[in-house]
């Protein structure tokens, strides 16, 4: 496809949560252990009244200050979260309102976390391709810490907040292809069990309810990560999608510039690059001040590699995006901003 990204913009909330404060909460966590294993030593945390719709019109408005966006010229918003503001309506068209977008933009929701950046470049992409849009204003944002037990550190010192606004365009740079994948069989070890209409959050039949940070108590289960499974899945997943991704493309791995994974943690992402012989200096990381943001970590490791000087233009980049669902997606990207 004749699509690129245009430009990247994010927002992390005010407040943020370091690994000492996490160790403080729990005599049994020292906070160089969970920098030792996930790499991460602070992570930001939303406000009590701020949502991932909030975090995600910052983001745009940063970008569109940034670039100097005229807002009549986006043609579509698509807002991939896992934390809408409502079952409906559709936080898109909320987000539309409140950035001024031209009523004659589409809006719409995708529901998927970790592989979510990629699913909605697929998307952008092959509206552009059609020709139903030129402009895509591609926007990604979690609060998974309003859905986090506070004593259940494993997830807390994992998961940060965040937003991101990616720009993506016709008539420049290079997208595609892609590959996809699912296994549904996976969905019970990373999940928030109640709160949807399967199982609501009444407090009665979920055992009480839970503390989120900040001190709300929240009706229902927390966030639920089976650590050990997730890794398992991620370590069979995510090499053979790159195998296939090279493959559909017709290049070799020597041929691709940088690598930017979804930023889950560093123990993993080490695994991932050793199994996959991929180089250091070809395989960007860049967690440590803001976590595991879900499916900001790929556009803030954009902007990030962009600004440290580790991509530049023509560069020929792999996207691989793995995790909540089981989902995965990745594809390969020549950078022309």
């Amino acid at each position: 496809m004749q699509v690129g990204i245009v430009s990247i913009a994010y927002h992390l909330p005010d407040e943020v949560l370091d690994n000492e404060s996490l160790a403080a909460a729990n005599p049994r966590f020292r906070a160089e252990k969970v920098k030792a294993k996930t790499g991460i030593d602070r992570r930001h945390v939303a406000a009590d009244d701020e949502t991932a719709a909030d975090l995600a019109v910052k983001a745009a408005e940063r970008l569109f200050a940034e670039r100097g966006i005229a807002r009549d010229t986006i043609d579509l918003v698509i807002f991939c979260t896992q934390a809408p503001d409502y079952f409906l309506p559709t936080t898109a068209c909320i987000i539309h309102a409140r950035l001024g977008l031209s009523t004659t933009a589409g809006a719409f929701d995708i529901n998927l976390g970790c592989s979510g950046f990629v699913y909605g470049l697929g998307v952008a992409g092959a509206m552009i391709e059609t020709g139903q849009a030129n402009r895509v204003l591609l926007l990604t944002a979690d609060t998974y810490s309003k859905f986090i037990d506070i004593g259940d550190l494993s997830v807390r010192s994992i998961f940060g907040d965040a937003g991101a606004a990616t720009l993506i365009e016709g008539g420049r740079g290079a997208l595609g292809p892609f590959v996809y994948g699912t296994d549904g069989t996976g969905a019970g070890h990373l999940i928030v069990p109640t709160g949807g209409l399967r199982s609501p959050s009444d407090g009665v039949e979920t055992g009480g309810g839970y503390t989120v940070h900040g001190g709300r108590h929240r009706p229902g289960k927390p966030l639920h990560m089976n650590g050990p499974e997730v890794f398992n899945f991620s370590i069979s997943a995510v090499p053979k999608a790159v195998e296939a991704l090279l493959e559909k493309a017709a290049v070799p791995i020597d041929a691709v510039d940088l690598f930017v994974f979804h930023q889950a943690n560093t123990t993993m992402l080490e695994a991932l690059r050793r199994k996959l012989d991929i180089p250091p200096e070809r395989f960007f990381v860049d967690l440590s001040d803001a976590g595991n943001t879900v499916s900001s970590t790929i556009p803030i490791a954009l902007r990030r590699a962009l600004e440290q000087g580790r991509l530049q233009p023509g560069y020929r980049v792999m996207l691989v995006g793995f995790g909540v669902g089981y989902s995965w997606a990745a594809t390969l990207l020549t950078w022309g901003v």
